[in-house]
């Protein structure tokens, strides 16, 4: 008979309880603690886990003798604190959403937990996991040949509301390119099996958050903008970032180019936001282009119905929680995302912050 896995939540707002959702798919598995500070949030929390204990503290939270794993999905600038007090107090293995960190001066900080903590870090690295991305990754080799050129374009809605607005700021948030794109940094390290050695990214801020105030203050987060990335292996890549563009029919598009070819995945967004005069919401598909013979070959990738309902991110979240509960029962080696790719992923978005704000380009070959 298999041992069911208790899970300790630190933050249920909207991605907290996204996880809450998947980790009520996966056989053998209960979420026994949760820690979130807001009234609100907590309420949506107990709709979904209406079983856990729901505490006041982190610390409080670690005293749950039942505990065996936790999932950190706390505000960006609270993901390094809260961690290093787990590992002072008790370092379960955990599951930590991306950003890792906010203030470039924390990798060290980083690389302490990485050669002390105890037990196996993940980091929540969701894009990995959805499946027409995931498609691409089993495939770019064989149909490229070895792919040269990367683009990933995202083409989305705005920042949405989140508890205390601390998503309106680079102070909290690490900048756009830190909070919202060091998901694509880490698909462009996984996709060219190379390491960045260089940045160049200009970017702006021009049409959303700017009729908002808080405290006087007017966001300051980037809603658009390009990054180029150049790869030790000689392989470049490039990202597009647009966050007005909800309108379109895909929100991530994704091209692997090479010298036999060219394979695309595309990626719908959110279900709930497809209009629904609209009709049915776009089924993800990968696209298979040889340079020879040529002829393109389109295959819908479609994710469950029950996946897509569990969450905003095409089924990706309960994948990757698949993965991860096969390392708390010890029957993987160690995550699909450490600490390092995590890390790293940071540093390209900090990097690209810099660039935008600087017009230069920044090196990375001292990672």
């Amino acid at each position: 008979m298999t041992r069911t896995i208790h899970y300790g939540i630190i933050g249920c707002g909207m991605m907290g309880q996204e996880h809450l959702h998947n980790i009520a798919l996966l056989d053998d598995t209960k979420v026994v603690g949760i820690y979130e500070p807001d009234a609100e949030m907590a309420q949506r929390a107990a709709e979904i886990a209406p079983e856990a204990q729901f505490v006041s503290s982190v610390d409080a939270l670690l005293k749950i003798e039942a505990l065996d794993c936790l999932v950190i999905v706390s505000p960006n600038h609270c993901h390094i604190s809260q961690l290093e007090h787990v590992a002072a107090k008790r370092p379960l293995p955990a599951l930590i959403e991306k950003p890792l960190f906010t203030d470039p001066d924390d990798f060290a900080r980083i690389e302490t937990l990485r050669k002390t903590y105890p037990a196996p870090i993940w980091v929540a690295m969701e894009y990995r996991y959805m499946p027409p991305i995931a498609a691409l990754l089993d495939s770019a080799d064989a149909v490229t040949g070895g792919v040269q050129m990367l683009s990933i374009r995202e083409h989305r809605f705005p920042f949405l509301e989140k508890v205390g607005d601390w998503n309106r700021f680079n102070a909290k948030t690490g900048g756009t390119f830190v909070e919202k794109c060091c998901h694509f940094f880490d698909l462009m390290r996984l996709i060219l099996k190379s390491e960045p050695v260089r940045v160049m990214a200009s970017a702006g801020q021009a049409v959303n958050h700017l009729d908002e105030s808080y405290d006087g203050q007017t966001p300051d987060i980037l809603d658009h903008g390009y990054v180029i990335v150049d790869f030790a292996s000689g392989a470049r890549a490039m990202l597009e970032l647009c966050m007005f563009a909800e309108g379109a029919r895909y929100q991530e598009e994704i091209s692997a180019v090479g010298p036999n070819g060219k394979v695309e995945a595309l990626v719908p967004g959110p279900g709930r936001f497809w209009p629904e005069h609209l009709g049915e919401a776009p089924v993800p598909q990968l696209i298979l282009s040889p340079r020879a013979p040529k002829g393109p070959v389109t295959q819908d990738i479609p994710v469950e119905p029950e996946l897509l309902a569990a969450g905003d991110h095409n089924g990706s979240t309960f994948y990757q929680h698949q993965g991860f509960l096969e390392l708390v029962r010890g029957a993987r080696s160690g995550p699909d995302v450490s600490l390092m790719d995590g890390a790293i992923a940071v540093k390209m978005g900090q990097a690209a912050q810099d660039s935008a704000a600087t017009g230069q380009a920044v090196s990375l070959q001292a990672i």
